[in-house]
């Protein structure tokens, strides 16, 4: 079976493991997701999950919603997950932080943080200019983007530009969870995962 929650990221800290040695850990809160419509192939063309997360306060949710959802709750938001096998759940199954165990290889996704418009020192690591030799300000520079042979005198499309930074889907294949505590609804991972505190996060079990 495919194991995959939806939770939000709380902090960094550090954690201890046996060798004394100090660990960073991402600290990740996951409220019971709760199974809110299953797709067959045979009557939506593909399998998946639908999982509510979170909470929200019954006012704020549209009629749609309430329609679709009916007493399972009143849910932050919804997230599908397709799979490759028919699924195992049924409507009104909640999935917890005990579905991964320490140790396990997951795969963690979602939102990097927003940066603003930046220059391409920062965006796209340029070395930008060297501060001798007759240069004045361009330290930061991105220097010639186009003319000459290149591109027949245009700038060229997908060329690396100061721009919108930030804000993108990443996903982190690889990390290990490093501790569960399911008194807590809890889950540690090691190392960093992308957005900031509050962000939701998608994790899955790596294949």
């Amino acid at each position: 079976m495919s194991k995959f929650i939806l939770g939000t990221k709380v902090n960094m800290t550090q954690v201890w493991d046996e060798q004394g040695n100090a660990r960073p850990v991402t600290v990740v809160s996951v409220t019971p997701n709760v199974v809110t419509q299953i797709k067959t192939v045979e009557k939506d063309g593909y399998s998946a999950v639908q999982l509510g997360y979170g909470v929200r306060k019954a006012k704020r949710v549209t009629k749609a919603i309430k329609g679709h959802v009916k007493e399972l709750g009143s849910f932050q938001g919804l997230k599908e997950w397709r799979l490759s096998i028919p699924a195992t759940q049924t409507i009104g199954d909640k999935i917890g932080v005990d579905i991964f165990k320490k140790g396990d290889s997951v795969t963690v996704s979602g939102t990097s943080k927003g940066r603003g418009f930046q220059g391409v020192v920062k965006r796209h690591g340029f070395h930008g200019g060297s501060r001798t030799h007759g240069q004045k300000h361009s330290e930061r520079e991105p220097g010639a983007i186009g003319g000459g042979a290149r591109a027949g005198g245009r700038v060229a499309k997908g060329i690396r530009m100061a721009g919108r930074m930030g804000g993108e889907r990443v996903s982190v294949k690889g990390l290990t969870v490093v501790d569960v505590l399911p008194e807590d609804n809890l889950i540690l991972l090691g190392g960093a995962v992308p957005g900031r505190r509050g962000t939701v996060l998608e994790i899955q079990a790596s294949s």
